[in-house]
């Protein structure tokens, strides 16, 4: 209350009883002189403003019978063209209210109020807000541009951000990752789009490289049959009756300067990769020792001379 006592200056306030006053005045001396001619105002006033207003409702029906009609019409378009539902729901979200805004600015102005000052502070408060949320914006961009070229969806995995995990959810701000370790990776939209991403599960199959470095001195055909025999014992490994595999190829790769790498290459299906290296990694563990073929590890002979 005293806050109140000193913020209102006692001077202001006479002012206002005065105006109010002499206004009154005004109204019962023009009541007293002409009170057939007040009358005809005051209703030829309320006859234009009630005519302003019945106006204003029309206008304001009719442009809420049209943004209804534009919202099914959107959803509609949305559904057809399997739009993703985040994405369809944030452009309703959008035009709706936009539409919403202009059609109460349209409605007030038809009422004889001056709309130049109210759209003047939404501009202003529309660019404070903007620049407050600057990152959000660019989230909200980078939102829209995932949802629209779809790099990625829902269940895929994907290596992203310094991350690997199975999208969860792509939300307009963000991404949600589930990693191998069940742990829930939230990625600003901004980022990710702005960013490399590695989408493991965007083909239905992929090649399964395996480098077997042995010793020297083995026999080079035979560890290739015996790398051929691994593979193709695997039923996940597939060959070129399959459209986009081709046939399991095995080769010498490289001589270093302790070893010598044969490579693998086979095509699986892009779930059954890891499962497959896994247990391919472990026969060819198991089966070479088995037929003489050796790993071998970086070593250094040293020759003493006396």
């Amino acid at each position: 209350m005293r806050f109140l006592q000193t913020a209102i200056d006692p001077e202001v306030i006479g002012n206002i009883n005065d105006s109010i006053k002499i206004a009154t005045d005004n109204i019962i001396s023009q009541v007293k002189e002409d009170p057939s001619t007040f009358l005809h105002d005051m209703l030829q006033s309320a006859i234009s403003f009630g005519l302003k207003l019945l106006a204003a409702i029309v206008i304001y029906s009719v442009g809420a019978w049209i943004i209804r009609r534009i919202k099914k019409a959107l959803n509609r378009l949305f559904i057809k063209r399997n739009t993703e539902l985040t994405l369809a729901s944030f452009i309703t979200s959008l035009v709706t209210i936009v539409l919403t805004t202009l059609l109460i600015i349209i409605t007030i102005g038809t009422l004889g109020i001056n709309t130049t000052s109210i759209a003047a502070l939404l501009a202003a408060g529309g660019m404070a807000i903007g620049m407050a949320l600057s990152g959000t914006v660019s989230n909200f961009a980078g939102g829209i541009m995932i949802l629209v070229f779809k790099p990625f969806k829902a269940g895929d995995f994907i290596n992203a951000q310094g991350y690997s995990g199975t999208v969860q959810s792509v939300s307009i701000v963000n991404t949600k990752l589930l990693t191998t370790d069940n742990r829930v990776i939230v990625i600003p939209n901004g980022a990710l789009s702005n960013g490399n991403i590695d989408n493991y599960s965007a083909m239905p199959l992929r090649r399964l490289d395996i480098e077997v470095k042995v010793e020297y001195g083995t026999d080079a055909e035979a560890c290739i049959e015996l790398l051929r025999s691994i593979l193709t014992e695997d039923p996940r490994i597939l060959d070129s009756t399959t459209e986009g595999a081709q046939d399991p190829f095995i080769a010498l790769m490289s001589m270093n300067e302790s070893n010598i790498t044969f490579v693998t290459r086979s095509w699986v299906q892009a779930s059954d990769y890891w499962p497959a290296r896994f247990d391919l990694n472990k026969k060819i563990y198991i089966k070479l020792p088995e037929n003489g073929i050796h790993f071998t590890y970086p070593q250094l002979n040293v020759n003493i001379r006396n």
